[in-house]
């Protein structure tokens, strides 16, 4: 019996992990799981209730009652809940809570999905270490604010850029510095650089390192 494709695909904010994952998603008929969606549901959460993101008891209890309907808050996008995910994001015990549901997913795809793939910033290294294919999509600093900046501008917000640039570097400090999973690639990942890259060229290079490497699984 052929064992379902889990591929992981991790890397920073606005490197474009989440429309390649989509596009992967849908090339390879998997199911997708966005694993940040679940800590902006937990800070966003936290924002609504007026409670602090770095309250770790409160941020515990959030991400253990965590329910499909918190996925649809339309302020999940929002750049405070990206702040205040960022932070509860990395409290251990948050992190502890919502494991078992990305793993549950990983394990058991939806009815008619041969695989998942799931993307995040840590699912190469902490979710699923044993992937059949690991990926880390990165690009610079500059080059992601840039795509946040134009993102809020398209969703009608009227950003800064220079605030943007350093509310970024912000979280790209918590995210790689902090002591429970932290942001790095997985050994023996993919990485691909896409600063320079359009949407088309990142995927065509991501499906031919997939097509290169990888052959069925069998249980």
């Amino acid at each position: 019996m052929v064992r379902p494709r889990v591929i992981a695909l991790d890397g920073p904010s606005a490197a474009g992990k989440g429309t390649l994952a989509r596009r992967l998603a849908e090339h390879y008929d998997l199911a997708h799981l966005d694993t940040g969606s679940l800590y902006r549901a937990v800070g966003r959460r936290i924002l609504r209730d007026g409670r602090d993101p770095k309250d770790t008891k409160y941020a515990a209890e959030v991400a253990a009652s965590l329910q499909p309907v918190d996925l649809t808050d339309p302020e999940l996008r929002s750049e405070a809940t990206s702040q205040s995910s960022s932070i509860v994001a990395a409290i251990p015990a948050v992190r502890a809570n919502l494991l078992a549901w990305q793993r549950e997913f990983a394990k058991n795809p939806p009815p008619g999905k041969q695989g998942v793939i799931l993307d995040g910033r840590d699912i190469g290294t902490v979710i699923c270490p044993d992937a059949d294919v690991k990926l880390f999509v990165t690009a610079s600093l500059e080059a992601r604010a840039e795509r946040r900046f134009r993102e809020l501008q398209a969703a009608g917000a009227n950003p800064i850029r220079r605030a943007v640039l350093d509310e970024m570097a912000s979280r790209d400090k918590r995210d790689s510095e902090r002591a429970t999973a932290p942001l790095l690639p997985a050994p023996g990942a993919f990485v691909l650089d896409t600063s320079a890259l359009d949407v088309d060229a990142a995927f065509d290079s991501i499906v031919a390192f997939i097509e290169s490497t990888t052959r069925p699984r069998r249980a």
